[in-house]
């Protein structure tokens, strides 16, 4: 089955695997392209416009780790938890 054109934000959050409290707050960001439909304004995501913000997290973290190699041992220990 193709994937739909538009999501709605629970299924953006299984896809991100976070809650839709934070897709919600990502799109009321501006971080995730969302537009609003219908007279309830339900939010709905364009799938392409998820994978571009997926590239675009692929992106900041090659460049994270590019600036911090070997990582913090602060931030190693934080993610143990």
């Amino acid at each position: 089955m193709p994937t739909p054109r538009f999501l709605q934000l629970a299924d953006v959050a299984e896809v991100l695997n976070i809650s839709a409290n934070q897709v919600y707050a990502l799109v009321r960001r501006g971080d995730i392209p969302a537009v609003k439909i219908g007279g309830r304004g339900q939010w709905r995501v364009e799938s392409t416009e998820l994978e571009k913000y997926i590239e675009r997290l692929y992106t900041e973290t090659k460049q994270f780790i590019d600036t911090h190699p070997f990582g913090d041992e602060a931030e190693v220990a934080d993610e143990a938890h």
